[in-house]
């Protein structure tokens, strides 16, 4: 809110005049109301007077803005909205407590939708606290990596793709399953994979991509990637370009074990340039990998800050949402951590939003990963200002404005 200067209207020739009191105390009074109404106005504006000849000017020198709006929410409140809740497809009022709490989204999991999901989802949603937007996602690849493909209709594995359509049929047949998962209230996919691969085999316990890559040849892989993407958000759905940085030719699948990558000096010739693409083509959110990336650091890609805040944040200049893959992952357990303080680690390196797998104790789990994250918080171990910035980007990928 800005109003204009107050100025003496008084003829520049006239002699000056001391005000009497009955003059300073209006006008101490006036700056006083202007001040009030300016803080009222706005939960971040700071006041300003300045003292001049005919009385005092008033300016508000800052606007409203979600990171000035987050920095009043509790701890708790915004642990609970990096936090993404995994749930059944069938049964997705199983986290509506989660949401009533403020969690940020949900993944469905599962491989038939019911029909109804659409006002299921509808229901969870008016749960959130303040209405404002859940990131309801799934892992609708293609091939056998499809969660509703009874509802959205199929697509086929991303190395037929990659073989058989121009980056054009993929981007149309894209956009008309990412409609209809909009219309199902699904507003997020986990897709595309742009990992270099080209493997002809199905992803196992030691290949974690096989036929979900496009292709072993990284500039098909660049442009059908970009077309994937791009398909997604013509129907409306927030694509995550996945994984960071890179999976092609990975020595094991991380969900099953200690996994490494080919070393950084190849990935930045082979597994880099997907990503590249996709952020300058807008991409809107990265997962980031379990994966060690040799030479770069002994930790999972996920769970380092060289990584994702060195790499992808500072050389590669992604400014959108960056989630973890699973930290349910038996990488993660085998470098030592389990799920909440992986959490803590992630977001200590750079990540905005951190998933785990669907189990028996998701509500406990819940609960566990935001009092740790919180308890970091309060001992020093990760910086107020770190959340505050992964809950922005949360909100940033929904549009979500809260001076609106």
């Amino acid at each position: 809110m800005n109003l204009p200067s107050y100025r003496d209207r008084r003829s520049a020739t006239a002699p000056p005049r001391l005000p009497g009191r009955a003059t300073t105390a209006r006008r101490l009074s006036t700056t006083a109301a202007v001040a009030a109404l300016l803080l009222a106005g706005s939960g971040t504006g700071t006041l300003e007077a300045t003292a001049y000849a005919g009385g005092p000017r008033v300016s508000a020198a800052a606007a409203c803005t979600n990171a000035s709006k987050l920095a009043g929410w509790s701890n708790r409140r915004l642990a609970m909205l990096t936090i993404a809740v995994p749930v059944p497809e069938t049964s997705v009022a199983d986290a509506t407590s989660e949401v009533s709490a403020g969690a940020g989204g949900v993944i469905l999991f599962g491989s038939k939708a019911p029909s109804d999901l659409g006002s299921r989802l509808n229901t969870l949603k008016s749960h959130v606290p303040g209405k404002l937007g859940l990131l309801v996602m799934t892992d609708e690849e293609g091939g056998g990596i499809q969660r509703m493909s009874n509802l959205v209709g199929s697509l086929p594995w991303p190395a037929y793709m990659g073989a058989h359509w121009t980056p054009a049929q993929i981007q149309q047949n894209v956009t008309k399953v990412a409609t209809k998962m909009a219309a199902a209230q699904v507003n997020m996919d986990l897709a595309p994979v742009v990992d270099v691969d080209g493997r002809n085999e199905a992803p196992s316990k030691t290949n974690p991509d096989g036929w979900r890559s496009f292709s072993g040849s990284t500039s098909v892989v660049s442009k059908d990637g970009v077309a994937y993407m791009n398909g997604l958000r013509d129907g409306h759905v927030i694509p995550v370009v996945k994984h960071f940085p890179g999976l092609g030719h990975s020595s094991y699948n991380s969900d099953f074990g200690p996994a490494r990558t080919l070393p950084w000096s190849t990935l930045q010739k082979v597994a880099i340039p997907p990503f590249t693409a996709a952020i300058k083509a807008g991409a809107p959110a990265i997962m980031v990998s379990n994966n060690v990336v040799p030479g770069l650091g002994t930790n999972p890609a996920s769970l380092s800050p060289t990584d994702i805040t060195t790499v992808l944040r500072g050389q590669l200049g992604f400014k959108g949402l960056v989630l973890t893959d699973s930290l349910s992952a038996k990488a993660i357990s085998a470098a030592g951590f389990n799920v909440p303080s992986a959490a803590v680690q992630a977001l200590r390196s750079g990540a905005d939003m951190v998933l785990f797998d669907l189990g028996s104790n998701v509500g406990s789990q819940t609960s566990a990963i935001a009092t740790a994250i919180t308890n970091a918080v309060t001992n020093g171990h990760l910086a107020r200002s770190r959340l505050i910035d992964a809950a922005g980007h949360i909100l940033a990928v929904r549009h979500v404005n809260l001076c609106s």
